[in-house]
């Protein structure tokens, strides 16, 4: 924050002289050299970026058995080092632990394809992935302390469950019957159940941070696969002989969803705990139904928009100030693409773009005025964010 800006509040009679004395201060003992760091920054990256170029240009003449050996030490080493000296370099920077457990994970998964060129071995991409997480995963949980390692564990488990749903079900494969959908559909809802773990964990770890964005991570898993499901009806998808959307993988995602939603309420019981349960539940609900609405457009328009107008309410009460927001928005543009749906003729003429126009600045101001005329203040505390 710079001294402008504190004298500018301080003319505004925003603050007072003593406390924009302290904030001076305290800005001029915690103020960072930007341009030395930059100039640090900019010095290793271009002798990180020397030792690339030097590896890959000598890359083929390097034996396999040495260029695993050096891999396989550097993450060794590393592991070694997180172990022993994780606290003191948390203390010292929780970023910089953050930063090393994020590398090491990289390294593990990268080690697998580097295995993978030297032996000229070939597997389904999901076995890997599993492996990693397996080997891994606990690493993550132990020590992550922040957004990027919940991402990064977040993200491969998703990324593995489709892999996973793709190699065994082939969605494009309408035929089969042997094909074990069930099995599939349950597994690919199994990142939702982070939620309820993560919840459990956040009032009795010290590593908050990491567990709420794997609780937000979770969460948004499950809003975004109800959001696609009523997409999907929209779109008349359901309507194909695919049995991996079939209704009983769909019942069985839904549960999946809905036990998670459960589990958050049971474990997280504030009221921000309580809203994104009942959301969870309300996800699991539209994951159920949105194959009864197929290709009914005004239908699985409404399905969607009751989600997002169910978010905006949790939100309102458990003071998440940006989600509210985010879902009058969603709510607004499905209102519009619902009316084009409904009537798309209007794009074929002048008067219809016209009319057009003035549909969607009149939805958007109304949005707008809603979101900033109800939107709640942030809350802290009991009513903590979780998405």
């Amino acid at each position: 924050m710079s001294n402008r800006k504190i004298e500018a509040w301080h003319a505004a009679g925003l603050i007072d002289e003593a406390t924009a004395a302290r904030l001076k201060a305290y800005e001029a003992e915690h103020t960072r050299p930007l341009a030395l760091w930059a100039v640090f920054g900019i010095g290793a990256l271009a002798i990180g970026l020397g030792l690339v170029s030097i590896i890959a240009a000598n890359w083929e003449d390097i034996p396999g058995q040495v260029r695993l050996g050096i891999h396989f030490s550097l993450f060794l080493g590393g592991c070694v080092a997180l172990a022993l000296r994780d606290r003191q370099i948390a203390q010292a920077s929780p970023w910089a632990s953050e930063a090393l457990l994020f590398v090491l994970a990289v390294l593990a998964l990268t080690f697998f394809g580097h295995l993978g060129q030297v032996y000229q071995t070939s597997a389904p991409l999901w076995e890997p992935l599993a492996l990693w997480l397996a080997l891994t995963g606990p690493m993550m949980l132990l020590y992550g302390r922040g957004w990027p390692v919940a991402a990064l564990l977040a993200g491969g488990a998703v990324y593995c469950v489709w892999e996973y749903n793709y190699a065994v079900t082939d969605l494009l494969v309408r035929d089969g019957d042997d094909v074990p959908y069930l099995r599939a559909a349950l597994v690919t809802a199994l990142p939702v159940l982070f939620a309820p773990a993560a919840a459990w964990m956040r009032g009795r770890s010290q590593r908050a941070v990491f567990w709420k964005r794997l609780e937000q991570l979770a969460f948004t898993y499950a809003v975004v696969g109800a959001s696609l499901a009523c997409v999907i009806a929209s779109l008349g998808g359901y309507g194909e002989d695919w049995k991996a959307l079939a209704a009983s993988a769909q019942l069985v995602r839904a549960a999946i969803v809905l036990l998670a939603g459960i589990g958050v309420l049971l474990a997280r019981r504030t009221r921000s705990g309580q809203m994104a349960g009942t959301v969870l539940a309300g996800a699991a609900l539209v994951i159920a139904l949105a194959r009864g609405v197929d290709d009914i457009d005004v239908l699985a328009a409404a399905l969607f928009m009751l989600l997002w107008i169910g978010i905006a309410g949790a939100a309102l009460v458990a003071g998440w100030r940006g989600v509210f927001q985010l879902a009058v928005a969603v709510v607004a543009f499905r209102l519009i693409v619902l009316s084009f749906e409904l009537a798309s003729d209007l794009l074929l003429s002048g008067f219809g773009l016209v009319v057009a126009g003035l549909m969607i600045l009149l939805v958007a101001f109304v949005a707008v005025r809603i979101s900033r005329q109800f939107a709640p203040q942030t809350v802290r505390g009991d009513g903590e964010s979780t998405a």
